[in-house]
C-alpha cells in the first residue's frame, strides 16, 4: 500500500488560494446599496467620528499627565500622522469605490487571507469602540445627575463582583445603542440626518468653548511660573501624540461609505481632507484654550472643560459642555453602528463570512440583519464589561488596518488593473478618408511624423511594475521579473525592516539590555534595509496619472506611515496582544472552516480534472503508473486508455 501525502504543487495551490486578490467589477459603481450621500455628508460623518470623547475627557488627561500646554503640538503631530493614514485611504476610497475600507483595499491589492485579516479586526475595533464610548456616553450623563442613575441601578438590581465585568449591569449604555440601531436601520440618508443633527450641535459647542475660552485665557499659565509650555519636554510631546493619535481614528468611515456616496471619485478625498483638518483644528484650539483658562497641573482629567468654566465662575458653561459632549459621543455611536455591518456586508458579498450579512432589505438599501445583529452585540458589551477593559481592546486592529491599507497603496499603484472586462469586444470601425477610402490621407508631411511619433512613444511606454528604462543599463538583471514581483517584495521587505527597527528603537535598550554599540548597529542597518526597499520601489514605474485622487510621494509617504504605525502597535501593552492574538484565531478558525472554501474568488477558479492513478506491477518487476482521466456519468468508460496494459503487452 502506497502513502499518498500532498506534494509540493499541492502546497502551492493552497498558498494561491490564501494570496488570491479580488478582480474588480468593470462597472465599480453599480451596487446594491443607495448612492445617496454628499461630499458634506461624508464630511461630518468623518468629523463625527473623529471628534467625540477624546476632546472632552482625553484633552485633560494628556495635558494633566503628559504633555502639559504643549499638547497643543501633541496634536498637530498626530494630526500628521493621521494625514499619512487618511491620504492612503482616499486615494483607495476614490479608486476604488466599494464598501469594505481598509478590507476591501487590502483584497484588490495584497490577498485574501490578509484582507480577511484585517477586515475581522476592524469589525473588532467598530464593535468594541461603540460600546466604549457607549458606556462613557452613560457615564457622563450619569454624572451631570449626581450619580443618582448607578445609585438607582445598584439599589433595584444589584452588583456583582466577577473579574473584568461592569460593578453593575450599564442599562443605559445598552439602550442607547438600541435607539441608535433602530435610527440605522431606516436607512443611509435618515443616518446621515441624524448625524448632521449632533454634529452640527457638536460644532457649535466647540465655537463657544473657543470664544469663551479665549475670551477667559490668560497668558501667565503659559509662564515659567506654571511650568512653561513644555513642562515634560520633547518626549512628552510625542508621547503626547502617540496617545493624542488615537483621537482621530474614525476617518475611515468614510471610505467605509464610499459605496453609498454619489461621486466617490471627488466626495472621498475632498471629504477625508476637510474632516481631518476640521478635527484638528477643533482639537488645536480646544486645548489651547484649556490650557490658558487654567493652569495645566490643575485640571481634573475626567471633565477638564466643564471644571476650567466652573472654577473660572461659570458653572453654567459646564451644562453647555456637557450637552455638546453627549452629542459629540453620539456622533462616534452612529458612525461605529453605521460601518460595521458594511464591512462584514462587503466580506460576506465575497464570500468570506456568513451570507446573512449580505441580505440587503429592498425598502431601506442596507443590511438589515447585520445592523441589528452587531447593534445587539454593542448594547451586551456595554452592559456587561467596565469602560477600562473594552478601552483595552481599542487601537491596535486599527493600527493595522492602517499599516496593511499603506502597504496596498504601494502595491496596487505599481500593479495592472484587475478589473473583469465585459464580454463583448467593443466595436472598431476603420477610420475612413475624406474620400471614402479606407486609409487616412494625411494633410502634411508633420501629420505623419506626429503619428510615427505618437506610435513609438505608446511602445516604449511601460507597464506599471516595470523596471524604469533610466535605470535598465545599471540593474537589467531586475527586468526579468515579472511587472509587479520585485515591488512586492521590496514592501514586504520595507514592512520587516520596520518592525525591527521599531523592536529595537522601543525594546533595545529596556527589555533586550543592548550595548550601546549594537543597539546602534542595529538602527543604522535596518535603517538601511527600508531605504533600500523604498529606493527598488522607487526606481519601477507607476500608473499613469489617474482621474482619481493619487497620494503624492508615493511610496516615501506609505512607507512613513507604516513606520509610524508599527511604532504605535508596539507600545501597546502586552495584554492587549495576548486578547488580540486569541481574535485572531477566532478569526482563523471562521475563515479556514467558512471562508477559504465559499470564497467568490474560489468559486471563479477552473477545478481540476478528477484522475484515477493506479500502479500495475509488470513480469520485469517494475513499477509503473496507469493515469487514467475519470468521464461524466453519461459516458462509459470504455474510451479509457490504459497505457501500460499496451506497453506491456508490446
Amino acid at each position: 500500500m502506497v502513502s499518498r501525502l500532498p506534494g509540493c504543487s499541492s502546497l502551492a495551490r493552497f498558498c494561491q488560494k490564501l494570496n488570491r486578490v479580488k478582480t474588480l467589477e468593470a462597472d465599480m459603481m453599480e451596487t446594491a446599496l443607495n448612492r445617496c450621500l454628499s461630499t458634506l455628508d461624508l464630511t461630518l460623518l468623518g468629523f463625527g467620528g473623529m471628534v467625540g470623547s477624546g476632546l472632552y475627557v482625553l484633552t485633560g488627561a494628556v495635558a494633566k499627565d503628559v504633555a502639559g500646554p504643549a499638547i497643543i503640538l501633541s496634536y498637530i503631530f498626530a494630526g500628521f500622522a493621521s494625514l499619512l493614514a487618511a491620504l492612503c485611504y482616499a486615494e483607495f476610497g476614490s479608486r476604488v469605490p466599494k464598501t469594505g475600507s481598509a478590507y476591501m483595499f487590502t483584497y484588490v491589492s495584497v490577498g485574501e487571507i490578509w484582507a480577511f485579516l484585517i477586515g475581522w479586526n476592524v469589525i473588532l475595533e467598530y464593535v468594541i469602540g461603540g460600546a466604549a464610548v457607549a458606556r462613557a456616553w452613560s457615564g457622563y450623563l450619569d454624572s451631570i445627575f449626581n450619580h443618582k442613575i448607578q445609585n438607582f441601578t445598584e439599589t433595584h438590581i444589584g452588583k456583582w463582583n466577577v473579574p473584568l465585568l461592569a460593578p453593575n449591569p450599564d442599562l443605559l449604555a445598552a439602550a442607547i445603542l438600541l435607539v441608535a440601531t433602530a435610527f440605522i436601520t431606516c436607512g443611509a440618508k435618515v443616518a446621515s440626518w441624524m448625524n448632521h443633527l449632533f454634529a452640527v450641535v457638536s460644532m457649535g459647542v466647540i465655537l463657544f468653548i473657543l470664544i469663551f475660552g479665549f475670551i477667559l485665557a490668560d497668558p501667565r499659565n503659559f509662564s515659567a511660573a506654571e511650568g512653561g509650555f513644555s513642562p515634560f519636554g520633547f518626549s512628552g510631546i510625542m508621547a503626547g501624540s502617540a496617545t493624542c493619535f488615537y483621537a482621530f481614528v474614525g476617518f475611515d468611515v468614510i471610505a467605509a461609505s464610499s459605496e453609498e456616496a454619489r461621486n466617490p471619485q471627488k466626495a472621498v478625498p475632498i471629504a477625508t481632507a476637510l474632516s481631518l483638518g476640521l478635527a484638528t483644528l477643533a482639537y488645536t484650539l480646544v486645548s489651547a484654550a484649556l490650557t490658558l483658562m487654567v493652569p495645566w497641573h490643575s485640571l481634573n482629567p475626567d471633565s477638564a472643560l466643564s471644571d476650567a468654566f466652573y472654577r473660572r465662575g461659570y458653572a453654567w458653561a459646564g451644562f453647555i459642555v456637557a450637552v455638546g459632549s453627549i452629542c459629540a459621543m453620539n456622533t462616534v455611536l452612529l458612525c461605529n453602528l453605521f460601518s460595521v455591518p458594511r464591512i462584514a456586508y462587503a466580506m460576506s458579498e465575497d464570500g468570506l463570512l456568513f451570507k446573512v450579512f449580505a441580505r440587503v432589505n429592498p425598502v431601506t438599501k442596507v443590511p438589515v440583519i447585520g445592523i441589528v445583529l452587531f447593534g445587539i452585540l454593542m448594547a451586551i458589551l456595554a452592559m456587561v464589561f467596565d469602560l477600562e477593559s473594552l478601552v483595552q481592546f481599542l487601537s491596535i486592529g486599527t493600527l493595522l488596518a492602517y499599516t496593511f491599507v499603506a502597504a496596498s497603496t504601494i502595491v496596487l499603484r505599481y500593479q495592472t488593473d484587475k478589473i473583469k472586462r465585459s464580454e463583448t469586444p467593443p466595436p472598431n470601425p476603420s477610420p475612413q478618408t475624406q474620400d471614402g477610402s479606407g486609409l487616412k490621407e494625411y494633410e502634411s508631411f508633420s501629420d505623419k511624423l506626429q503619428l510615427v511619433e505618437k506610435q513609438k512613444a505608446a511602445k516604449e511606454r511601460r507597464e506599471p511594475g516595470q523596471l524604469k528604462s533610466s535605470f535598465e543599463p545599471y540593474l537589467h538583471f531586475l527586468s526579468d521579473f515579472v511587472p509587479g514581483e520585485i515591488v512586492t517584495v521590496a514592501v514586504t521587505s520595507m514592512v520587516l525592516c520596520s518592525i525591527c527597527l521599531c523592536c529595537i528603537l522601543v525594546f533595545g535598550v529596556s527589555h533586550l539590555q543592548l550595548p550601546q554599540w549594537a543597539y546602534i548597529l542595529f538602527i543604522v542597518f535596518f535603517a538601511i534595509g527600508f531605504l533600500l526597499s523604498l529606493f527598488l520601489i522607487w526606481i519601477h514605474e507607476q500608473h499613469q496619472k489617474l482621474n482619481t485622487f493619487q497620494v503624492p510621494l508615493v511610496p516615501l509617504i506609505p512607507g512613513i506611515s507604516i513606520l509610524l504605525n508599527v511604532y504605535l502597535m508596539l507600545k501597546l501593552s502586552l495584554l492587549t496582544w495576548v486578547r488580540f492574538s486569541v481574535w485572531i484565531v477566532i478569526g482563523f478558525l471562521i475563515y479556514f472552516g467558512y471562508g477559504i472554501w465559499h470564497s467568490k474568488e474560489n468559486l471563479k477558479e477552473p477545478k481540476p480534472r478528477n484522475v484515477v492513478a493506479r500502479y500495475v506491477v509488470l513480469p520485469s518487476g517494475s513499477l509503473v503508473e496507469t493515469v487514467q482521466t475519470v468521464q461524466p456519468d453519461t459516458q462509459h468508460t470504455t474510451g479509457m486508455a490504459e497505457v501500460t496494459g499496451e506497453g506491456a503487452s508490446r
